[in-house]
């Protein structure tokens, strides 16, 4: 395998100390209005918007520069209704069979259960997947490096740029995904990661009055 070419870091510029506080502050501000919302506005999304999010997420880092990751973004409103069925499905088999104690009384105070309905109002869903392995025009396999640490990452960044674009966001993780390979026909090798449900939120919506953790308890210096 030949080594990669380098090149200067492109694009760099130093900024005096007050300027980046300035701006650290700023984009901490900015993140931290961001909330997750479970009530959506059916008003379409510009595809132009959602293109350029998901050219964000593109530039995360990962594992050896593979790049392991897939988002299929739906709009279509079968296919979201369809994606409503199987995940409320394995939503209901959960709560009624497989989720411990502990979860369920972690979650009841945000009155979450297995009725999904803004996987069908809401105007996009982006399905995000892993791909463990990547393969080649001749069918053979490479296989991929810490491929749920690197969608992790894009995934992140998803976010950030869903939420300073202007729209929200719901992360919704049903589990087993699996359905989401079939009803969206995508490849053995592609894991499902998340649903990241988008679009404007609903007039009057509301949302838990909860806090964060403090900076003190989060991070130490050392």
């Amino acid at each position: 395998m030949s080594r990669a070419k380098f090149i200067p870091l492109p694009g760099y510029a130093e900024l005096p100390e007050e300027e980046m506080k300035r701006r650290a502050e700023a984009f901490y501000l900015e993140m931290a209005r961001r909330r997750t919302v479970r009530e959506f506005s059916s008003r379409p999304v510009s595809r132009d918007v959602i293109e350029n999010c998901i050219r964000t997420a593109g530039t995360a880092p990962s594992g050896a520069n593979l790049q392991p990751w897939k988002f299929v973004v739906v709009s279509d409103a079968v296919m979201r209704k369809r994606i409503r069925i199987g995940a409320e499905e394995e939503e209901r088999e959960f709560y009624s069979h497989r989720a411990p104690k502990e979860w369920l009384e972690a979650l009841e105070p945000l009155g979450t259960d297995h009725d999904k309905p803004f996987l069908e109002t809401a105007p996009i869903l982006i399905a995000v997947f892993g791909e463990m392995y990547g393969t080649g025009k001749d069918g053979s396999k490479r296989k991929h490096y810490y491929t749920v640490e690197s969608v992790g990452l894009a995934t992140g960044l998803l976010i950030g740029a869903v939420h300073q674009a202007g729209l929200v966001a719901l992360t919704h993780t049903p589990s087993p995904m699996k359905f989401l390979n079939t009803i969206l026909g995508r490849p053995e090798n592609e894991r499902p990661f998340l649903l990241l449900v988008v679009g404007y939120p609903a007039d009057g919506v509301q949302v838990p009055d909860i806090s964060r953790k403090s900076l003190k308890e989060i991070a130490e210096f050392v």
